[in-house]
C-alpha cells in the first residue's frame, strides 16, 4: 500500500512505461512537468500543438526534444481533439492539459466520436500526503462536479475508490463528511451520508467500507473519533473524504495546498482514461504527481 508520493513515484516506475498526450502543448510549466516526468522515469509524452512555439519554450527550460514526439496543429481546438484522440485510439494512455481552456478541453474529452466518455459521471480526485498522517488521503470533489445528488455520488466513490485501489489500498475506508456526525433531514448532505452507508452496508457499493456522516474530525482523527464516542472501521481512519459539494471540497483543497505541509496530485477518472487537468497555480510538483497517479490509474485499467 502506498502511504506517500515516494511510494507512488517507485509504484509507477515498476509498471509498464506510460505514455501522456499533451493538448496545446506550448505551455512552459506543462512541459517543465512532462521534462521531468520523462526524466524521472514516470512517462513518455506526445507533444501536440504549434511546433515552433513548443521549440522555443523547450530550448528556454534545457528540453531536448529529439527524446520527445511533436504533432504539429497550431489550432488550439484540431490540437486539442488531436491530443484525446491519440488516447481514444490506444496511442498514448492519458491526455494532459496545456494551453488551452477548460471548457474546449473538456468539450473534446466528451466528444462523441474520438473522447473518452463512458456514460458514467466524471469527477476530480486529489490525491493527498499531509504532515503528521501516516497515510494518503484521497479528496472528492473539489474541481468537477457542483451539487452531486445520490446518484452522483455514488459514482463519485465509486471513481475515487477506482483510484485509491490502484495505488494499493485494497478496501478504501470512505468517509461521507458533513458539518455534524448525526442525520439531520434539515441537512440534506447528512441524509444522503446514512444513505450511502446504508447502500455500502447492503451491498450496492462495493470494493470499500462507507461510513457517515461523518464530520472531518472525526474522519481523519481516531482521538477526535474517541472523545465523540464514534467507533466503526472508518472513524478516524478514512482513506477517501468524499466531501458534499465543490464549495467545501474546494475550500479544503486549498487550505490543504496552501496552510499545510503537504504534496498532492490529481486526475479527473470516470473515463476512458485518466485526465490530467491541472490549474496554472498549481505546484511544478503537483504536474508531476498528477503525471504520476495518471500513470498508476492507466496500468489499473489497461
Amino acid at each position: 500500500m502506498s502511504k506517500n508520493f515516494d511510494d507512488l513515484l517507485s509504484k509507477v516506475k515498476g509498471c509498464e512505461r506510460k505514455k501522456v498526450s499533451v493538448a496545446v502543448a506550448q505551455d512552459e510549466p506543462v512541459l517543465e512537468a512532462v521534462k521531468a516526468a520523462k526524466e524521472q522515469g514516470i512517462a513518455d509524452a506526445i507533444l501536440v500543438g504549434d511546433k515552433e512555439k513548443i521549440k522555443i519554450i523547450a530550448d528556454s527550460i534545457g528540453m531536448d526534444l529529439s527524446q520527445f514526439e511533436i504533432i504539429h496543429e497550431p489550432d488550439v481546438k484540431k490540437a486539442t481533439l488531436f491530443a484525446i484522440q491519440l488516447v481514444s485510439s490506444g496511442r498514448a494512455d492519458m491526455v494532459m492539459k496545456g494551453l488551452v481552456d477548460t471548457a474546449t478541453f473538456l468539450r473534446s474529452v466528451l466528444n462523441k466520436e474520438v473522447g473518452l466518455r463512458t456514460g458514467k459521471v466524471m469527477s476530480h480526485v486529489a490525491v493527498f500526503e499531509i504532515e503528521g498522517i501516516d497515510r494518503l488521503i484521497f479528496l472528492t470533489d473539489a474541481a468537477f462536479n457542483t451539487y452531486p445528488d445520490l446518484k452522483a455520488k455514488v459514482q463519485i466513490i465509486n471513481n475515487s475508490v477506482h483510484v485509491a485501489k490502484a495505488c494499493g489500498i485494497d478496501c478504501p475506508k470512505v468517509a461521507a463528511v458533513c458539518a455534524v456526525e448525526v442525520v439531520n433531514v434539515d441537512m440534506p448532505a447528512t441524509v444522503d451520508a446514512s444513505l450511502l452507508a446504508k447502500m455500502n452496508d447492503r451491498g450496492q457499493i462495493k470494493g470499500c467500507i462507507i461510513d457517515g456522516p461523518l464530520a472531518l474530525d472525526n474522519a481523519l482523527s481516531e482521538e477526535a473519533a474517541h472523545h465523540k464516542g464514534i467507533t466503526g472501521p472508518v472513524a478516524g481512519k478514512a482513506d477517501i473524504v468524499m466531501l458534499p459539494n465543490i464549495e467545501t471540497a474546494n475550500v479544503m483543497y486549498k487550505t490543504l495546498t496552501y496552510t499545510s505541509k503537504s504534496r498532492n496530485g490529481g486526475i479527473l477518472v470516470g473515463t476512458s482514461a485518466p485526465v490530467i487537468l491541472t490549474s496554472r497555480a498549481d505546484s511544478f510538483e503537483t504536474k508531476v504527481n498528477s503525471i504520476a497517479l495518471a500513470a498508476i490509474v492507466a496500468e489499473s485499467t489497461k
